[in-house]
């Protein structure tokens, strides 16, 4: 067996224990509606109540932890929850008011509020239109992410979850509108095997221009041939209508191993 198929093997067998050392670790974890469940329980607040700014997997001096904020009725809540026990590791609340010198803060929980309760785009709506648009049901994910953040004025959730056969998923989704704004798509495990064949360019191409409907050869402004870790591997751009995609294809199974969409500034 040549050098550079024992790394190929190698690498990939790395990648597939990691993944599977995480996922495993990870399906320990009481999961993020829980840990959502377990705040609110605490604070004595309902869930049809309360508007989520952040629920998301965090790990600090080794420990796992949710960090999962939200506001109710003009109160800051912020919770940090073991990821095992589900047992509230620190917890502090506020009112808005006491913060209104933080204009920032201000801000971005005013228009939280209005939001939830104008009946647009909350963290549940954005998860479905993340999980409509990956062609994915609730039940079939785990999600890491969810938090609203303000970028240049514009208020977007991310939107983080992975799959059991090691796809993650990440989504900035627009508050206001539900609006995608960018996704990315990740697979983390691929063919380790190959039978020595390599598919073309133009097909890799094909295989790539099939993800965006309408686009033509002449959308791909950059292509290149590249190897990681001797393994051959398309990558490339797109360019249609207000959208640029950025991808990467395995150059031996056709398998797209990276994708991700941003919708340019309008």
């Amino acid at each position: 067996m040549g050098y550079w198929k024992k790394a190929v093997i190698l690498t990939a067998s790395f990648w597939m224990l990691t993944g599977c050392v995480q996922q495993s670790r990870q399906a320990e974890y009481v999961g993020i509606d829980a840990a959502k469940a377990i705040a609110m329980a605490a604070a004595d607040v309902s869930e049809n109540t309360a508007t989520f700014t952040t629920a998301e997997l965090e790990e600090r001096n080794g420990i796992a932890y949710y960090d999962i904020d939200f506001s109710v009725d003009g109160k800051e809540y912020e919770y940090d929850i073991d990821a095992i026990s589900g047992k509230i590791i620190e917890n502090q609340s506020e009112h808005i008011d006491s913060v209104a010198a933080d204009s920032s803060v201000a801000s971005t929980t005013d228009t939280t509020a209005n939001t939830a309760s104008n009946g647009q785009v909350t963290i549940e709506n954005a998860k479905e239109i993340a999980l409509q648009h990956a062609g994915l049901s609730s039940d079939t994910v785990t999600f890491v992410k969810e938090k609203l953040e303000r970028d240049d004025g514009r208020q977007k959730y991310e939107i983080e979850f992975y799959t059991s056969d090691f796809k993650e998923y990440d989504y900035e989704i627009d508050a206001a509108t539900g609006d995608i704004l960018s996704f990315d798509y990740d697979a983390e495990q691929y063919a380790s095997t190959e039978t020595g064949s390599t598919i073309t360019e133009e097909k890799a191409k094909e295989i790539a221009l099939a993800q965006v409907p309408g686009a033509t050869i002449e959308d791909i402004y950059e292509w290149e041939v590249d190897y990681d870790d001797g393994r051959l591997q398309y990558e490339g751009k797109i360019y249609d209508a207000d959208t640029q995609y950025e991808f990467t294809i395995d150059g031996y199974s056709g398998a797209i191993r990276s994708w991700e969409a941003e919708v340019l500034r309008r």
